[in-house]
């Protein structure tokens, strides 16, 4: 469905001779953060406690990997027919969190949260520090296989963003995270400026 919307959307550019710069694609977070997170934690009292590498590797390495490349191969297929050429493509990753159990103020959205912090608690989690760097292990994992579907020739025309360390995890954190998993006004300027930086490489 959003490949058909996306479709009627270029279509709608090109009736008005305007050729897109870049495509920005997001995806991925619904499949690391939110009810289904605590199946990626192996419990803490566990002798295998931290994260389970096994349902990591089934989700992050082979069905993100899988829809990216799905998608990327939709996308690309459809510039090409309707553009006569291929247009950058931009990925991001995520940066780190803190997972700390702040949802959308009262609610708001689909998946208004918190999306880490129950999961944590579930598994007998309940040291901050060891949240946090849990939380960037599994961020890493799923950079890193962002840059590897950009590394394949297909999609030399693919742009990775590296959003890691934009934001602060620090004692401030707060004046960037506005909850578990969203910047404040002040920390999307500065993912901003991390896509403007990669824009301004571009023909």
């Amino acid at each position: 469905g959003q490949l058909e919307e996306f479709t009627r959307r270029i279509e709608k550019l090109l009736r008005r001779n305007i050729v897109p710069k870049a495509i920005l694609l997001s995806g991925g977070g619904n499949d690391v953060a939110g009810t289904e997170f605590s199946v990626m934690v192996n419990h803490a009292r566990s002798p295998i406690a931290g994260l389970n590498k096994s349902v990591l590797q089934g989700v992050i390495d082979e069905r993100v990997y899988i829809s990216y490349a799905t998608i990327l191969s939709a996308i690309t297929r459809l510039c090409e027919q309707r553009l006569g050429q291929r247009i950058p493509i931009l990925i991001h990753g995520y940066d780190y969190s803190v997972p700390d159990g702040r949802g959308f103020w009262g609610g708001w959205g689909i998946l208004p949260g918190p999306w880490l912090e129950p999961g944590f608690r579930e598994k007998g989690y309940d040291d901050m520090k060891v949240r946090i760097d849990l939380t960037k292990q599994m961020i890493d994992r799923f950079n890193k296989m962002l840059q590897n579907i950009v590394d394949t020739t297909s999609f030399s025309h693919v742009k990775y963003i590296d959003l890691r360390n934009s934001l602060s995890i620090g004692s401030n954190y707060k004046k960037d995270w506005a909850n578990e998993l969203h910047p404040t006004e002040a920390g999307f300027g500065r993912i901003t400026n991390r896509f403007a930086a990669v824009l301004d490489t571009l023909p």
